[in-house]
Formats: C-alpha cells, sequence, structure tokens
C-alpha cells in the first residue's frame, strides 16, 4: 500500500493565533485516517490546507509522491481531493439540483438544461443512497439533510482523497449507518479517506490508522488497533477523563415547570403532549425529520403556523414570538449555532450578553460596561472559554467555543427551562464533558432540562426519562430504568416489539 497524503512541516498562523505548527505524517492509500484532538487542536485547518481553501504558511503536502501547491478548492478539486465540510454552506435559495450542480451546470447550446441537471443530482444523491427531491429548495431541508448534501457533493466528485470534517455531527443513527457503509464502499475502491470526528466508536469502527493534534501540535499517529479509548482520549486532551455519572437522577423531580398540550404544526408534528418538571432532563430521541427541533422552536414561538397552549411554571405564554418565552425563563440553544445561535461578526462578550441588555446590564439605557465586562467573564471562567479575550470575534473561534458562547447566553438570562438541540455537536471529548457536567449541574439546581440529541448514548446517559418521536408525533416515552439503545431504535423505527 502507498502513501496518498503525506503532510511535511505543515504551519499556519492566523491574526492572534497559531492553528499549526510543524504537522509531519502520512497517509496511507485506500485507508481511513482518523484525524482526532480538542477544538482548536488545528484538524480542520488541516483539512482546509489539503481541500485547497487555506495555503499553508509553511511546510508542504505530498499527493500521490508528487509536491502540490493549490491556490484554491477548484486546484484541489481537479487533483481528486475533495472535502465534506462541518459547518454548511449552501445557497438556500437554490435547489437541491442546483447546488450540487453549481460548479458544472450542463448546458445545451449555451442554455442551462435542467433536466440533465436534475439527472446528475439524482445520480449524486444515489450514490450514497440519499432520498431527497432535487427540486426542493436548500433552505428548507434540516440541519441532517444539508449534511447528507455535503457528502453527495464530495463524493460525486470522483475524488481519490476526501476529508470528511465530523460528517456525522447532524446525522441521526440510521443516516449515520448509511455514511459508513459508504466509507466502506469508497475503501474498496480504492479512496483514501481523513476522518475528522470526536466519536469515539466512530474512530475505532472505521479507522485503519489514527493522528492526534493538540493546540496545533502533532501528537502521535498510531494504528487504531493499538489504542484503546482512554488511552486516545488521553492524547488528545493530555490528561485520563473520568467516567461521568449524572448526580441530578437520584433527586426527585421539583414542581412542574414545562407543560406542552396538543402542539402541532401543519407538515412537522402533531399533538404534541409532556411535562417538564424542575431538577428533571428529558431526552428527546427521533430520526432526523421526526419533528424534535421544529418542536422546540415552536415552544419558544419561532413557529408563526403552530397551534396548542404551552405553560411556564403554570402560566400560559403565546407562541407569536420569542420575547414571550424569554420573558418566562425559557432559552433555546438551537441545532445550528452558526445560523441561529450566534451574531458571528460581534465580539463573544455581546454575543452572551445580548438578550439581557435591557433588562440586567442597562439604566436609564446606558449599558452598564463594567458590569457586562464582569459577568462575561464569570462565565468564560465558568464553561473554560478558550478565546483571546472576551472581546474576540465569534467567528474566529472553534466549535465547541462557540457552543460555549450560545449556552453562556442563556446561562447568563438565568433560564429555568433551558432547551438544548444538539448541545455537544462538533465539540470535541473534553468540551464534551464539561457541557454534560453544566447539564447535571443546572438540573441539580432546580432548571428543567429538554435534551433533544442524535447521540443516543448521551441521550441514554443524562436523561431522567425519554421522550421518542417518529414522524411528527410521539411515539412512546421510557423512563431511565427502561431506556437501551435498542428499545429507543425501536420506538425511532416503528418496531415496538419487544419494549418494556
Amino acid at each position: 500500500m502507498g502513501i496518498a497524503v503525506q503532510f511535511q512541516g505543515i504551519s499556519k498562523r492566523f491574526p492572534g493565533a497559531r492553528a499549526l505548527e510543524n504537522v509531519t505524517f502520512d497517509v496511507a492509500e485506500g485507508s481511513c485516517h482518523a484525524l482526532c484532538g480538542e477544538n482548536g487542536a488545528g484538524k480542520s485547518t488541516l483539512g482546509k490546507i489539503l481541500a485547497g481553501i487555506h495555503a499553508p504558511d509553511e511546510g508542504r503536502i505530498v499527493l500521490f509522491g508528487k509536491p502540490v501547491t493549490f491556490r484554491g478548492p477548484e486546484d484541489a478539486l481537479a487533483a481528486g481531493v475533495g472535502m465534506v465540510h462541518q459547518e454548511l454552506s449552501f445557497c438556500d435559495n437554490l435547489s437541491v439540483a442546483e447546488n450540487l450542480c453549481l460548479g458544472s451546470l450542463p448546458a445545451t447550446r449555451g442554455l442551462l438544461s435542467r433536466a440533465a441537471m436534475r439527472a446528475r443530482a439524482e445520480t449524486m444523491l444515489a450514490a450514497i443512497d440519499a432520498r431527497l427531491d432535487v427540486r426542493r429548495r436548500v433552505g428548507e431541508l434540516t440541519t441532517g439533510q444539508q449534511q447528507m448534501l455535503q457528502i453527495a457533493s464530495a463524493v460525486g466528485t470522483g475524488a481519490r482523497v476526501i476529508v470528511f470534517d465530523e460528517p456525522t455531527s447532524s446525522l441521526s443513527q440510521h443516516e449515520a449507518e448509511k455514511l459508513y457503509e459508504l466509507i466502506a464502499r469508497l475503501r474498496a475502491k480504492g479512496v483514501t479517506s481523513i476522518y475528522v470526528s470526536h466519536r469515539m466508536e466512530e474512530i475505532f469502527r472505521l479507522c485503519d490508522a489514527v493522528t492526534v493534534l493538540r493546540d496545533g501540535a502533532h501528537v502521535a499517529t498510531r494504528p487504531a488497533g493499538e489504542l484503546t479509548q482512554p488511552a486516545l482520549v488521553q492524547m488528545m486532551i493530555g490528561r485520563p477523563l473520568e467516567e461521568y455519572f449524572p448526580s441530578h437522577v437520584k433527586a426527585r423531580a421539583g414542581e412542574e415547570l414545562l407543560r406542552v398540550e396538543h402542539l402541532s404544526s401543519p407538515g412537522k408534528f402533531e399533538d404534541i403532549s409532556f411535562t417538564l418538571r424542575a431538577g428533571e432532563v428529558v431526552g428527546v430521541a427521533g430520526l432526523v425529520g421526526a419533528g424534535r427541533s421544529e418542536m422546540a422552536q415552536a415552544i419558544f414561538g419561532l413557529d408563526p403556523d403552530a397551534t396548542g397552549r404551552v405553560f411556564v411554571a403554570g402560566k400560559p405564554i403565546r407562541l407569536d414570538g420569542p420575547r414571550g418565552a424569554m420573558r418566562a425563563g425559557v432559552g433555546l440553544v438551537p441545532e445550528d449555532r452558526k445560523r441561529q445561535g450566534l451574531v458571528l461578526v460581534m465580539t463573544a462578550l455581546s454575543n452572551i450578553t445580548l438578550p439581557i441588555l435591557g433588562a440586567m446590564l442597562s439604566k436609564w439605557s446606558f449599558i452598564r460596561r463594567r458590569s457586562e465586562r464582569a459577568l462575561v467573564g464569570t462565565y468564560f471562567t465558568r464553561l473554560s472559554v478558550r478565546a483571546p479575550s472576551v472581546d474576540a470575534v465569534a467567528a474566529g473561534l472553534s466549535g465547541g467555543n462557540q457552543q460555549k458562547l450560545v449556552l453562556a447566553k442563556w446561562l447568563a438570562a438565568r433560564c429555568r427551562v433551558l432547551m438544548l438541540d444538539e448541545p455537544t455537536r462538533g465539540v470535541d471529548v473534553g468540551a464534551k464533558a464539561e457541557i454534560h457536567a453544566l447539564i447535571d449541574e443546572l438540573a441539580s439546581r432546580g432548571s428543567a432540562i429538554l435534551l433533544i440529541s442524535s447521540e443516543l448514548p448521551e441521550v441514554l446517559n443524562l436523561s431522567t426519562r425519554i421522550i421518542v418521536l417518529r414522524q411528527g408525533q410521539i411515539a412512546g416515552e421510557l423512563p431511565r430504568g427502561a431506556a437501551t439503545q435498542e428499545s429507543l431504535m425501536r420506538l425511532m423505527a416503528g418496531v415496538a416489539a419487544g419494549l418494556p
């Protein structure tokens, strides 16, 4: 087996930060090679350098034995390198077919051939076993469906090397299984995969070798068969990570803080009813498209078509906008932090205090800047946010630190009911453990948490009880003691036999 990619002394610096420093390792041809490390370790930057998005400040890349220099992603694609990005980037106003064919639109006599475009898009989707209407506008798709589009786009170019940057972060378990099968087929064809992931089970299931980066430096490259999960985690974060068991599950639930009655929205979900008490973490499981995110958005007042009733601490709130939910002490950490959770061009400080400027941090219409900075500093310390300062622009932070900003925003607002939609999506094992501990701490202090997650181990470990949605309806509810991955998957898939 030859060498597909050689990274030789790769260094990259951005203003105020060192992303990579003298990174050197090889990737075997036809292998699946894991790239691991905490958020901010330099994994995505290295992948983007290989894909032609960034140019290295020092060092070089050797591709199939030949040194290469890419002036942009089009050069990388021409050389056979594709990338599936962690953060989605599509033209939301264009159709699925238009997005998939945007770089090379089929034309006849200078005119766009829509039939050929749709046929090509359907072929690209069929290659990864994704069923989507190619005429639909991309902005109407769920995050998971958009992620499948990215995978179809990268595979459809016929690349010989594909960088997968957190490809399952937005996918359901069912969609993730399809991706695993796809990577196996690509490997059989001799395609090399560089797989960036924080999910230990994926790494050990898919990958032949593992490279660990820490703070932009190369720590080690080892065969996956020589590593254990604890050893890999210790290499990534520089310390052992203890197994975490939540303490809130031992306490008795308190007063009812949230009650949802017959919540419906045409085409999204129907007749959703449940309660949430102080000190509870209620998990919400379901396949992508089951209506989990849409339900949370409706409770928060973001769905103008939603009907039904929502009560917070016994008092009804209106569903015509988020202002009423926020006043009642309800917060929402959305699935897509970049588009829905943050104002990326603003600083970390401004993002955290945005919901509370008028209520808590202003006097006579003037912002109390000293109090604002002190409050933000408290949450920076509490959540271990890694940033040059509170004045750092949100867009420049790693995914995990951006997620901590979204959490800090609602903690600063002192929400008693917190809805968390994929709270650990795309964050490393160290940050994930910190977020899990924070969820447990909040529940132990009497907050009510609604936890939406596609990671079944996360839902099973943290939840007091679990609600399963299927095709927009509640398929069942399981107490912690009766919930297993198998029982949840049966409910999610509509196979009820053998359930407790």
